[in-house]
């Protein structure tokens, strides 16, 4: 009879990238590349959604010290890109967990609802995906008023 113990561990970064099997805790079982994948890319998506970020910010930031906004398309769809990186990882959680579901029970004491972070970032890819929305239009009327500026001084 092997007894569960239920305790929270951290992974460490090369335990993030461990493969996962058909049958969780018998590595004879093969191994379930699709889980595998999913577990990696609910990882990395977040952390690339975050540079994609802290790169518009950072492009943001250098425009206006420059007093341009050419850059507004760029920084634009970098939100798109962070936003959508965003949904990706919060679709890559939900099949991962639903393939652990199929394969494994959750044991009696362990509650199986979903946590804050998930809803954070279903509140934050469109939040993104808007903020890129208003950054593009803001680039083409910008772009607009500038051609007409041009023509009127031409004229």
């Amino acid at each position: 009879d092997a007894k569960m113990v239920l305790e929270c561990r951290s992974f460490t970064l090369p335990q993030q990238f461990t493969p996962k099997y058909r049958e969780p805790g018998n590595h004879n079982s093969g191994e379930d590349l699709l889980r595998t994948y999913l577990w990696r890319c609910q990882f990395l998506l977040p952390l690339v959604s975050l540079g994609l970020v802290v790169l518009a910010a950072f492009t943001g930031v250098c425009a206006c010290l420059c007093r341009s906004l050419a850059p507004t398309l760029g920084i634009g769809i970098l939100h798109l890109l962070a936003g959508l990186c965003t949904l990706a990882t919060v679709c890559c959680y939900l099949a991962g967990m639903d393939l652990l579901h199929r394969v494994s029970m959750l044991p009696d004491k362990v509650d199986g609802s979903l946590g804050w972070s998930l809803y954070l970032a279903l509140i934050s890819s469109p939040l993104h995906m808007m903020a890129a929305a208003l950054l593009v239009w803001a680039a083409r009327s910008h772009s607009q008023s500038y051609y007409r500026m041009s023509a009127y001084r031409v004229a």
